[in-house]
């Protein structure tokens, strides 16, 4: 009796939860909180799909018009940047779709799933905020898999919604533009696992998004290398999972087997996150961190040298892929970049426009133009990273030395600045000329250089609208995005869609003009840099005002 008495009377020790505990909690969690992030690039890119097919249907009205056009990928360079090619005998708009914008299509969506991922994951065990979940009854893998099941849901109604406008808006073949569809979002699914098993490996969202973007980058290269080595692709192209989409061959021949790679990877790369995840405690990482110096250097204490040895791994980074990006590009401006250029340039009465006087100077300017808006997106990033060094606390630290706010501050704009400089002209540029000697190309490195350098006073205005941004209210940081959309949109749609010039003078890029097509505008790059300096001094008058966040 005194033994059930006793028995009866102990404290009842809860059951540690299932590993999977909570996983439908945390789903609609995320859910409501990235509503915006996640609404925002879908509807963007679901926009863009059927706007592009709609465009080439009327730009390219004819069969000869379209041959034209596939004439102009049908080399090296044109294989790198779109796809294996298939089609191109027939040029039909789905087979335009298939092969010059999947690829772009996918590469986007695997970005976004892989930022949702470490959003949901590696940055929350970063910042602590996971051990807080973790102390209710959650699930070791609870977090991982809503985070997963939130991109499958979004990348599910992309897939569904992009097939069935594009059908109907397109005219497409149905089955065709599905099949096409489902590859895309596969892809990016297996990217998204990619993410899920690097964020076990560092303590570090960003170190696990870079490796993520790193697979990202070298899956598009080895698939343009090995559609190169061999026409519709060697063995080296199904080494990428990019090529498995594009391996389905959509308005052409269709087939569905390579869809059951993808799904193969992901079971792969799903259990091989969960397995490593089972080996790490809640924010650690498998890969051991290099140990640092026991006392920071002396030099550190300088607010511009701390600022760029925050940046200076992310500046190697975005180097090394603009020298490769566009080291490979090159290839286009080889001995033949004349008869390509005249060629685009014969195309339509658009083209006609767009490449008039100068198609060899409108072609240098196109991949200078994309050089600058790659660099643009970066810049915008690396200025707005000092939110969340605030937020995280981090920039109250280094304020408690004698700093003052305006050093702190001009000399993170000074670097981003600077680091901007260089990708531009060095990783855009140099780089464009120096591959463009591999295939025995003639256009002159000062005329690279030049037109890179163009573009700085364009983007100085968007560093310093965003610093403006944050230093005043950080919550309106997201207008710098707005910004930079606006100067995306103008650049490839501007001229397009004929859009009045005082709309086009919201992009700081319209200011820059068309050099090499026509000679620069000094009163157009006087007006950017004053327009620089001024929001760069209402910056520093807005930080110095305002109260920092301390949590």
């Amino acid at each position: 009796m005194t033994a059930q008495v006793v028995q009866a009377g102990a404290p009842t020790v809860p059951s540690s939860p299932s590993a999977l505990t909570g996983t439908g909690f945390l789903l609609r969690f995320m859910l409501r909180r990235d509503r915006v992030r996640l609404m925002v690039p879908t509807v963007a890119l679901l926009v863009f799909c059927v706007y592009y097919v709609t465009a080439t249907a009327s730009l390219y009205p004819t069969a000869a018009d379209r041959l034209n056009r596939a004439a102009s990928i049908s080399n090296a360079g044109g294989v790198l940047l779109s796809g294996p090619g298939y089609g191109l005998d027939n040029y039909t708009p789905g087979a335009m779709f298939a092969n010059e914008m999947a690829l772009w299509i996918m590469v986007f969506l695997a970005m976004t799933n892989i930022f949702q991922i470490t959003r949901n994951t590696r940055a929350e065990e970063e910042t602590g905020r996971a051990e807080l979940v973790r102390s209710l009854p959650v699930g070791r893998h609870a977090a991982t898999v809503a985070a997963w099941l939130v991109v499958v849901i979004v990348d599910a109604v992309f897939g569904v919604l992009s097939g069935a406008l594009i059908t109907a808006v397109g005219g497409l073949a149905a089955v065709d533009t599905f099949v096409l569809a489902a590859g895309m979002v596969l892809t990016a699914l297996v990217f998204a696992a990619v993410a899920a098993v690097t964020c076990q490996l560092t303590v570090h969202g960003r170190g696990a998004s870079g490796m993520a973007f790193a697979v990202v980058g070298a899956a598009a290269l080895i698939r343009g290398l090995g559609d190169i080595q061999r026409p519709h692709g060697s063995w080296l192209s199904w080494l990428s999972p990019i090529a498995w989409t594009q391996q389905l061959r959509p308005y052409f021949e269709v087939r569905l087997w390579p869809l059951g790679l993808s799904v193969a990877a992901i079971v792969v790369l799903l259990a091989v996150a969960a397995l490593l995840a089972g080996r790490r405690d809640l924010g650690e990482g498998l890969l051991r961190e290099r140990v640092g110096r026991a006392d920071a250097a002396p030099s550190l204490a300088k607010p511009f040298r701390f600022a760029f040895r925050q940046l200076r791994t992310a500046l190697l980074c975005w180097m090394a892929g603009c020298v490769v990006m566009f080291g490979l590009c090159g290839a286009f401006l080889g001995e033949n970049v004349g008869k390509i250029a005249n060629s685009l340039a014969s195309q339509n009465a658009l083209t006609g426009r767009i490449f008039a006087g100068d198609p060899l100077g409108a072609f240098l300017r196109i991949f200078i133009l994309h050089c600058a808006l790659a660099v643009a997106g970066f810049s915008v990033a690396a200025v707005l990273r000092v939110k969340g060094e605030e937020e995280e606390g981090r920039l109250g630290l280094e304020l408690s030395r004698p700093a003052s706010r305006t050093n702190l501050l001009m000399s993170r704009v000074a670097v981003v600045m600077l680091g901007m400089l260089v990708l531009l002209v060095v990783g855009g540029g140099v780089t464009l000329w120096a591959g463009s000697l591999l295939s025995h190309g003639q256009i002159g490195l000062g005329e690279l250089a030049g037109c890179a350098a163009t573009f700085a006073p364009g983007i100085a205005v968007l560093i310093a609208f965003a610093a403006a941004c944050y230093a005043w209210f950080p919550r309106a940081t997201p207008l710098a995005w707005v910004l930079f959309a606006v100067v995306i949109f103008e650049s490839f749609f501007g001229r397009l869609m004929e859009l009045p010039d005082a709309v086009r003078a919201l992009s700081p890029f319209w200011w820059v003009g068309n050099y090499p097509v026509t000679p620069v505008e000094p009163s157009h790059m006087v007006g950017l840099c004053v327009a620089a300096a001024a929001l760069v001094a209402l910056a520093v008058a807005g930080f110095r005002r305002r109260d920092l966040v301390t949590g």
